[in-house]
């Protein structure tokens, strides 16, 4: 079985804020040079490294927005996120926990730090991705999947190596709880001292890691400290991770979408005209009402 072997290990880019609660590396599409179709199904890749926010009482975050035609993926690894969305759903996100909504044909979306969590303040670790949809369910009804850590099933590495959260996909027999509209491998490792791990995802899934704690060394010899992200060639299906001291990783690869991308702002669809539209949607009062509470 060949390696697949490492493209770029990419440092974080210059930070930037969303709203006033988010402070995020964009490592994709803007952070690099990586073409739009390089890491689909994942089009865009938001890291909030690890940073302390002082206790405030008026949680921060981001105001209402809209989105239409892809899925939005927060895991958070410190702090607490909370959200809701013009159809009903809401929420609190913590540690080990993840928030999968499928915006699909049209939501209004808003996201914050907790009420508790931002009168105390502290640590803040958090990874938003977007998720592209086919062109078949762009449009399907939105949707929301809630997962708690306690809910995801986890592969147990030999000798109290650690652990492989399985989000998406299937890892070593475990499958993953995540639905997803393609076929998309997403596993959060959790591994102990000194560990290695070897696995195996397809050659042609477009693939990356996410160092989120420790450092990785990788097939053997190219190291990755945290807050960097590793970009794999699609050109063979074994990678052998090892690491020294206690490291979290996110995994990330998928099946591409081979079709047209056209991003504006908060829609991804596949046309300009698609665009068009949604801000007609939009402007009509499609994507139901949200106030900004």
């Amino acid at each position: 079985m060949k390696t697949k072997h490492v493209q770029q290990i990419l440092p974080p880019p210059p930070s930037h804020m969303v709203g006033d609660g988010f402070r995020v590396h964009n490592f994709f599409p803007h952070g690099y040079d990586i073409q739009p179709h390089r890491m689909s199904p994942f089009y865009l890749l938001d890291y909030n490294a690890k940073i302390d926010f002082c206790p405030r009482e008026t949680p921060r975050g981001v105001g209402v927005h809209p989105h239409r035609g892809f899925e939005t993926v927060t895991i958070v690894y410190s702090g607490k996120v909370a959200h809701h969305d013009s159809r009903g759903n809401r929420g609190v996100v913590g540690p080990g926990d993840i928030q999968w909504m499928t915006a699909g044909a049209g939501v209004l979306h808003k996201e914050y730090h907790e009420a508790e969590y931002s009168r105390k303040g502290g640590p803040f670790h958090v990874v938003q991705l977007w998720v592209n949809l086919p062109a078949s369910y762009k449009m399907s009804e939105p949707g929301y999947q809630p997962i708690t850590n306690e809910m995801i099933p986890k592969y147990i590495l030999p000798e109290e190596g650690g652990t492989a959260d399985v989000i998406a996909g299937t890892f070593k027999g475990v499958q993953g709880i995540a639905r997803t509209f393609t076929p998309i491998e997403m596993y959060n490792l959790r591994l102990k001292g000194k560990t290695a791990l070897a696995f195996t995802l397809p050659r042609d899934y477009n693939t990356g890691i996410l160092v989120v704690e420790g450092n990785l060394r990788v097939n053997g010899n190219e190291m990755a400290p945290a807050d960097n992200f590793i970009l794999f060639r699609n050109d063979g299906e074994k990678i052998t991770l090892e690491t020294e001291e206690s490291t979290t990783a996110l995994v990330l690869s998928g099946q591409p979408i081979k079709e047209p991308i056209v991003a504006y702002g908060p829609f991804l669809m596949n046309t300009k005209e698609e665009i068009m539209d949604a801000f007609h949607d939009l402007n009509s009062g499609k994507f139901g009402k949200l106030e900004d509470e």
